[in-house]
């Protein structure tokens, strides 16, 4: 054997080897869109967060005055009754299929939160005090993220879809995207709680019922939908369009 050569066993192994491609191969990211999409929770996530508020509305008009006319403090103990019963029902038919139910146990924790300030104070507006409230303070934490110049939809961004990388600090035009971005999110979060908040102060409990299922959600899927696209314009641009 010549030096340098190599045994003729060696070669055909290497040969074989990388013939099966025996070299694990790193999966690719989701794209921003199926992320975002899977923390909103899809079609049926929105669709099951809205049938809690759907019962509480309806049991609470259709028991109410307006219909069967109960007292209203008894109507309004039914349509927290209902409400908490169906999100408990949601979060019992995913357990049973052995389905995630992330969603699920979120929506019940502000199902039942409503439902208690609802009850304790005899006011069907105030089941929905706490996502309004909770809305207003999201929004309030994403300016301010915008103010300190570490804006909120970039970390986003870097942790479910660059690998938890951080990199666009870096690159000036990510950065200003993200930027306006999360102001986008605070005029979007601004709107829907400003919207309910004056229907609250109102007393307009089945008005906000409504606008809370045919206002708020595509609201908040359209903020989703334009995100995605605004960040994927930019990050597929070419390396020097970038900067």
């Amino acid at each position: 054997m010549t030096p340098g050569s190599e045994p003729v066993e060696e070669r055909l192994a290497e040969e074989v080897v990388e013939g099966l491609d025996l070299q694990p191969e790193e999966e690719p990211l989701p794209s921003m869109s199926e992320l975002l999409a899977d923390q909103l929770g899809g079609v049926r996530g929105l669709i099951e967060s809205s049938l809690p508020v759907l019962a509480f509305v309806v049991l609470n008009v259709v028991l109410g005055n307006a219909v069967v006319g109960l007292e209203k403090q008894t109507a309004l103990t039914w349509a927290i009754i209902g409400a908490v019963l169906s999100a408990l029902g949601i979060g019992a038919y995913r357990l049973a299929r052995k389905q995630p139910v992330r969603h699920a146990v979120n929506g019940l924790l502000g199902i039942a939160v409503g439902a208690f300030l609802a009850w304790r104070t005899g006011r069907a507006q105030d089941f929905y005090l706490p996502g309004i409230l909770l809305t207003f303070g999201q929004a309030a934490v994403l300016l301010i993220s915008v103010m300190v110049r570490k804006p909120i939809i970039g970390y986003a961004w870097g942790i479910l879809a660059n690998k938890g990388r951080h990199d666009w600090f870096a690159n000036p035009r990510l950065f200003r995207t993200f930027q306006w971005l999360t102001l986008v999110w605070v005029a979007s979060l601004g709107v829907r709680a400003g919207i309910q908040y004056y229907l609250w102060a109102l007393g307009e409990a089945n008005a906000l019922g409504v606008v809370r299922i045919l206002i708020s959600w595509p609201i908040y899927a359209a903020t989703f939908a334009f995100t995605a696209w605004a960040i994927h314009r930019v990050t597929s641009a070419p390396e020097k369009a970038l900067t």
